[in-house]
């Protein structure tokens, strides 16, 4: 028995110079993963928008008219974009009587990044981007057109490649001075768990996780931080027009 507990704490030893490199090997690794996570963690960080430009896709109406509301009422300078010129000037009269203060308009497809580069740059450099636009059309995959399939995932999840491509290089300009900035990404509970017969919509939205955990590790060193927002059903046209 004593020969059996001194060969136990003996044998290993032979193999410890290999168990040593095969430790080195992954502690390099799991270092670089660690420090990449102090770098890329979520932190609560407040982003103020009182004289601060606020732009918002999909703003003439729904969430996104709500939150240009809001960002006018707390003093930001406000910028919204939709496709509709008719729909941009209803929603900035309505806020003009609420608030006293007008917002900028831009009518443009998120599908068409020229049109949103002009766009952009015409608003001027963003510090608050609300990527809100959304689209569904709510159908089996078997039944459904991949007309409709494309238009989603374009709107949806290439419209946020376009918004935030065309406003990224601006946004990173004297962010010492101007302070943090913020991404926001407008997503919907079927970007967390798949729904039956929004099998195009899902797949648009869960897309839009992989885009923002990306693109925070991509900004977070020039002071932008991604949000992901998750809404459930709200009232707003589209809900309707969907249902």
């Amino acid at each position: 028995m004593l020969w059996s507990l001194e060969y136990l704490f003996e044998a290993p030893s032979m193999a410890d110079p290999n168990l040593a490199y095969l430790s080195f090997l992954l502690l390099v690794p799991l270092s670089i993963l660690f420090f990449l996570y102090l770098i890329v963690r979520p932190r609560p960080v407040r982003i103020p928008i009182k004289n601060r430009h606020v732009f918002i896709t999909g703003g003439s109406s729904g969430i996104g008219l709500a939150l240009a509301h809001q960002a006018a009422s707390e003093g930001a300078r406000v910028s919204i974009l939709a496709r509709s010129l008719d729909k941009l000037e209803d929603a900035k009269q309505a806020i003009r009587l609420a608030t006293g203060i007008d917002v900028a308009v831009f009518a443009a497809d998120v599908r068409d990044y020229d049109a949103v580069t002009k766009a952009v740059e015409e608003a001027g450099p963003i510090d608050v981007l609300i990527v809100n636009q959304g689209v569904f059309v709510p159908q089996e995959l078997e039944r459904q057109g991949l007309d409709e399939v494309k238009f989603m995932v374009d709107v949806n999840l290439i419209g946020a490649f376009n918004m935030i491509k065309a406003a990224l290089p601006a946004m990173k300009l004297n962010r010492s001075v101007r302070g943090p900035a913020s991404i926001a990404l407008m997503s919907s509970q079927a970007g967390q768990v798949g729904i039956y017969g929004y099998t195009a919509y899902s797949a648009s939205k869960f897309g839009l996780r992989g885009l923002a955990e990306a693109l925070q590790q991509e900004v977070i060193a020039d002071d932008i931080h991604v949000s992901l927002i998750f809404p459930p059903d709200t009232d707003t046209p589209g809900l309707v027009e969907g249902l």
